[in-house]
Protein backbone atom coordinates (compact mmCIF):
# COMPACT_ATOMS: atom_id res chain seq x y z
CA UNK A 1 0.00 0.00 0.00
CA UNK A 2 0.90 3.76 -0.74
CA UNK A 3 1.62 6.16 1.59
CA UNK A 4 1.05 9.71 0.75
CA UNK A 5 2.12 13.16 2.02
CA UNK A 6 1.56 16.27 0.82
CA UNK A 7 -0.36 14.37 -2.41
CA UNK A 8 2.95 12.53 -2.92
CA UNK A 9 2.90 9.18 -2.89
CA UNK A 10 5.63 6.63 -1.49
CA UNK A 11 6.53 3.56 -2.16
CA UNK A 12 9.70 2.62 -0.71
CA UNK A 13 7.75 -0.95 0.51
CA UNK A 14 7.30 -2.14 -3.14
CA UNK A 15 9.17 -3.70 -4.98
CA UNK A 16 9.20 -2.19 -8.12
CA UNK A 17 10.69 -3.89 -12.33
CA UNK A 18 11.02 -2.37 -15.29
CA UNK A 19 8.63 -4.05 -17.27
CA UNK A 20 5.72 -3.30 -14.65
CA UNK A 21 6.64 1.02 -14.65
CA UNK A 22 6.80 0.43 -18.62
CA UNK A 23 3.03 -0.78 -18.87
CA UNK A 24 2.10 1.96 -16.23
CA UNK A 25 3.75 5.03 -18.38
CA UNK A 26 2.45 3.56 -21.20
CA UNK A 27 -1.37 3.32 -19.62
CA UNK A 28 -0.70 6.99 -18.83
CA UNK A 29 1.11 8.50 -21.71
CA UNK A 30 -0.14 6.25 -24.28
CA UNK A 31 1.73 4.52 -27.06
CA UNK A 32 2.63 7.17 -29.19
CA UNK A 33 6.66 7.01 -29.59
CA UNK A 34 8.95 9.88 -29.36
CA UNK A 35 11.96 10.72 -31.28
CA UNK A 36 15.42 11.23 -30.28
CA UNK A 37 14.65 15.05 -30.45
CA UNK A 38 11.42 14.85 -29.21
CA UNK A 39 12.86 13.30 -25.85
CA UNK A 40 16.15 15.56 -26.04
CA UNK A 41 14.02 18.10 -25.88
CA UNK A 42 11.48 16.87 -22.38
CA UNK A 43 14.97 16.14 -20.88
CA UNK A 44 16.26 18.99 -21.48
CA UNK A 45 13.23 20.64 -19.70
CA UNK A 46 13.38 18.43 -16.53
CA UNK A 47 17.12 19.37 -16.77
CA UNK A 48 16.27 23.05 -16.88
CA UNK A 49 13.82 22.41 -13.58
CA UNK A 50 17.05 21.03 -11.76
CA UNK A 51 19.03 23.21 -12.83
CA UNK A 52 17.24 26.26 -11.06
CA UNK A 53 16.90 24.22 -8.28
CA UNK A 54 20.59 24.42 -8.22
CA UNK A 55 21.29 28.38 -8.76
CA UNK A 56 18.57 28.94 -6.29
CA UNK A 57 20.69 26.89 -3.92
CA UNK A 58 23.73 28.74 -4.96
CA UNK A 59 21.93 31.83 -4.41
CA UNK A 60 21.08 30.90 -0.75
CA UNK A 61 17.61 29.65 -0.64
CA UNK A 62 16.93 26.74 0.97
CA UNK A 63 17.19 22.88 -1.62
CA UNK A 64 13.15 22.32 -1.69
CA UNK A 65 14.51 18.13 -1.26
CA UNK A 66 10.46 17.46 -2.64
CA UNK A 67 11.16 19.05 -5.80
CA UNK A 68 14.23 17.65 -5.94
CA UNK A 69 13.03 14.43 -5.77
CA UNK A 70 10.14 14.54 -8.25
CA UNK A 71 12.44 15.88 -10.43
CA UNK A 72 14.92 12.83 -10.12
CA UNK A 73 11.55 10.65 -10.40
CA UNK A 74 10.72 12.47 -13.19
CA UNK A 75 13.97 11.76 -15.42
CA UNK A 76 14.07 7.86 -14.02
CA UNK A 77 10.44 7.13 -14.76
CA UNK A 78 10.57 9.73 -18.01
CA UNK A 79 13.83 7.68 -19.50
CA UNK A 80 11.94 3.63 -18.76
CA UNK A 81 9.85 4.93 -21.48
CA UNK A 82 12.48 7.34 -23.80
CA UNK A 83 13.92 3.76 -24.07
CA UNK A 84 11.03 1.71 -25.42
CA UNK A 85 10.22 4.63 -27.79
CA UNK A 86 13.51 4.45 -29.22
CA UNK A 87 13.00 0.47 -29.00
CA UNK A 88 15.63 -0.32 -26.46
CA UNK A 89 15.49 -2.48 -24.06
CA UNK A 90 15.32 -0.02 -20.73
CA UNK A 91 17.32 -2.95 -18.68
CA UNK A 92 19.68 -3.79 -21.07
CA UNK A 93 20.41 0.24 -20.95
CA UNK A 94 20.86 -0.04 -17.06
CA UNK A 95 23.14 -3.23 -17.48
CA UNK A 96 25.15 -1.56 -20.38
CA UNK A 97 25.28 1.58 -17.86
CA UNK A 98 26.80 -0.37 -14.90
CA UNK A 99 29.03 -1.99 -16.86
CA UNK A 100 30.38 0.89 -18.15
CA UNK A 101 30.23 2.50 -14.60
CA UNK A 102 31.78 -0.12 -13.37
CA UNK A 103 35.22 -0.01 -15.66
CA UNK A 104 35.17 3.62 -15.36
CA UNK A 105 35.55 3.29 -11.12
CA UNK A 106 38.58 0.73 -11.82
CA UNK A 107 40.38 2.18 -13.87
CA UNK A 108 40.17 5.81 -11.45
CA UNK A 109 41.34 3.57 -8.77
CA UNK A 110 44.56 2.02 -10.49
Amino acid sequence: MEDSFQGVFYCYDIFMEISALLDEARGLWGDEKLTLEEIIIRLNVVLGDLSRLARDRQEGDTLDELQLKKEMGNIIYSMIRWCDDLSLNPEECIGLAKQAQLSYVQKRKK
